[in-house]
């Protein structure tokens, strides 16, 4: 039983249920939909532009594509470090998840947060529990691999 603050009369779940959902405020879905997909849509023609860019300026289209994606994880390291991103995010939603611009946001906000405690009790840590493992194992692995095969192959 959940007790009423006003009368003091306990309230059943089914009762405190109905409260609940007339007092909570419906999200605007369409608005929010077309906000994540207008915000989604402008970080991949940036991301798009970048490419054309580097092409213009007389790269291949494989170190082109490749520098646009260290540009974005880039800008979006950046802005989050400038506490820009989350204020983006907060009108673009899940637009701003799911390019790579979402992937340095949520790498480098815990680096940031936790940067005073400390590069193994904060940093490292932290940076494990929110990005996950699997990132960042598969992340430094894939360094490894580029840094060994240009050694080796190159």
């Amino acid at each position: 039983m959940i007790g009423n603050t006003d009368t003091g009369d306990p309230m059943n779940q089914k009762e405190y249920s109905r409260l609940v959902e007339k007092k909570s405020k419906n999200s605007p879905l369409w608005k929010n939909c077309l906000k994540a997909f207008l915000i989604g849509g402008l970080i991949c023609t940036v991301g798009q532009s970048l490419i054309e860019l580097y092409l213009f300026l007389g790269l291949d289209e494989k170190t082109s594509k490749t520098l646009c994606s260290v540009t974005l994880v880039f800008i979006g390291v950046l802005l989050t470090a400038l506490h820009l991103y989350e204020r983006i995010a907060k009108h673009g939603g899940a637009g701003t998840l799911v390019p790579i611009t979402g992937f340095a946001n949520s790498m480098s906000a815990p680096a940031i947060e936790f940067k005073a405690e400390g590069f193994i009790t904060g940093l490292g840590a932290k940076m494990f529990i929110i990005a996950g493992p699997v990132i960042v194992y598969g992340t430094a692995a894939a360094t490894l691999y580029g840094v060994i095969y240009w050694l080796f192959i190159k």
